[in-house]
């Protein structure tokens, strides 16, 4: 099979309305994390500035592994979430996403692929702030992506489908194509409104590409954008679809998915999915019509490589990585051992149920369910740091 192709790009919808397959890359702040790169806590993305080399770097295995889109590194790079409880930076929210910009510009032209510019959530929103004081926070965000003029945009991460209607708006003002993302699982939004009519209200914003990331495993957000497209199909609508999930296995989780989960976020490793899971996924995502199937938190570029490798068949092609990559572990033929030459075959692969290694790690956890969400005076943020006094309380919560 062919490797990938070059020539002039096609944009994000035109790909879509022809029925290609868009793969998106992976969770940056989650890889980063873990490199050494961003704090946990905060999840900002100044790396884009202070270390653009390892952004690039990731931008670029993302591509050799097969995405189609490099996202802008600006994921929480909204002015309130940079200062929110007492995260100094010594650069500007403008600074950062203009470096993630460039820096996704610069990758996505070594390839066939987009550059789309991400905006996420607020605090400001969660703090119970009103609609014009949410906007004016998306808003600044987006002079910088325009100035850059990427191709198009993506509002993520959006727990309550109120604000993520409100993104889409101030991202539909641009003329570009906007794709919206909202972070839940089959029960909802955290205000308990469907999938179905969260989808219905996305498309009546505005957006031209649906969907969710983040927050659930792979076949839990595909069950969930297939509510979605039900229930845009019911109302008369049309739409595309994407899906980005997590790279762990939440079956446990509750409404707000894998925030809840006691592992969360520095023991989740014995969660993360293989690289036949994710062709599985693949295989799901395109079975139901999503055609824009990428990843979010947990995702390497050996999953997003697994991804289009099952769906080359569809595409024609096969991404730059497999080419140290045997097919359905067709690369173990050449292993020393006859034992191991013995798992070069899809079957064993597929069926494998892969040990923790842990002789006491139980099966699942429970999660911790605390009920709060935007309109609790628990979530009003604050620009200072949490101080000892304020975290004593939920300790003491914590216990029980």
């Amino acid at each position: 099979m062919k490797m990938a192709p070059t020539g002039t790009k096609k944009g994000i919808l035109e790909r879509l309305g022809a029925g290609e397959v868009v793969i998106g890359d992976g969770g940056f702040v989650f890889a980063l994390e873990k490199r050494g790169y961003v704090k946990a806590g905060p999840w900002t993305p100044e790396a884009a500035a202070e270390h653009p080399e390892a952004v690039r770097q990731l931008h670029r295995e993302f591509l050799r592994a097969g995405s189609n889109v490099m996202q802008t590194f600006t994921f929480y790079a909204s002015d309130d979430k940079l200062e929110n409880r007492g995260n100094k930076l010594t650069f500007t929210g403008q600074q950062i996403n203009e470096a993630a910009c460039d820096l996704a510009r610069e990758v996505a032209d070594e390839g066939d692929a987009l550059v789309a510019g991400g905006v996420s959530q607020t605090p400001t929103y969660l703090s119970g702030k009103s609609e014009d004081e949410v906007k004016a926070i998306l808003k600044k965000q987006l002079e910088v992506f325009i100035k850059k003029d990427v191709d198009f945009l993506i509002a993520e991460y959006f727990e309550h489908v109120e604000e993520a209607e409100w993104a889409v708006q101030v991202l539909k003002a641009t003329g570009k194509p906007v794709a919206a993302n909202l972070c839940i699982g089959p029960e909802g939004d955290m205000h308990g409104v469907s999938p179905a009519e969260c989808a219905v209200r996305l498309v009546k914003a505005g957006a031209d590409i649906i969907g969710v990331n983040c927050h659930f495993d792979p076949m839990t957000c595909v069950k969930t954008v297939k509510m979605m497209k039900e229930g845009v199909e019911k109302a008369g609508l049309k739409s595309h679809y994407m899906v980005q999930p997590l790279a762990f296995h939440t079956p446990d989780c509750g409404c707000q998915g894998f925030i809840d989960l006691v592992e969360f976020p520095f023991a989740l490793e014995p969660r993360i999915l293989t690289r036949w899971d994710m062709q599985a996924y693949a295989r799901e995502a395109y079975k139901v019509g999503i055609r824009y199937i990428g990843g979010c938190c947990g995702y390497e570029p050996y999953h997003i490589r697994a991804v289009a490798e099952e769906l080359a068949p569809e595409r024609g092609f096969l991404p730059a990585a497999s080419e140290k990559h045997g097919l359905w572990a067709s690369g173990l033929e050449m292993h020393t051992k006859p034992w191991v030459r013995a798992r070069a075959r899809r079957d064993y692969w597929e069926n494998l149920k892969p040990a923790s290694g842990r002789p006491k790690c139980p099966s699942l956890s429970t999660p911790d369910g605390w009920g709060v969400t935007q309109g609790s005076a628990e979530l009003v943020q604050q620009k200072e740091a949490t101080t000892q006094d304020q975290l004593k309380p939920l300790f003491e919560k914590a216990k029980h």
